[in-house]
């Protein structure tokens, strides 16, 4: 499995055709307590770039965009009844999967050495 991170604070963690996203732990500490997400449609299909979900915290509400273009192919509905999860585990709590519409994409997105100097 490969993980991949973006300047806008999400990671993807590659498993073949399929890329499960979430937000990093320094979003997370950026919003503070998480109390509501909003995630994408089953079936729709996003582009990279495109707001995908919304995170809401105590602080402000923030844009998940799609680091890839794809299909949703599953989103994590336990989120959504207990969304403080992000907060106990942010790189452990995903939001959503994508079907890969195009691995050239992937090659824009920076590797965790990368990511910690971005946010350094």
């Amino acid at each position: 499995m490969t993980t991949l991170f973006t300047e806008d604070h999400e990671w993807l963690h590659i498993k073949g055709d399929v890329a499960v996203i979430g937000i990093t732990n320094y979003a997370q500490e950026q919003l503070g307590d998480v109390v509501f997400l909003e995630l994408p449609k089953v079936g729709r299909t996003l582009k990279k770039g495109e707001a995908a979900a919304v995170v809401e915290s105590v602080k402000a509400a923030s844009d998940v965009y799609a680091p890839i273009t794809g299909e949703v192919v599953e989103v994590n509905e336990a989120l959504t009844t207990e969304p403080s999860q992000i907060n106990t585990d942010a790189a452990g709590s995903w939001l959503f999967k994508l079907r890969i519409a195009d691995k050239a994409e992937l090659d824009g997105l920076m590797d965790e050495a990368a990511y910690k100097a971005h946010t350094a």
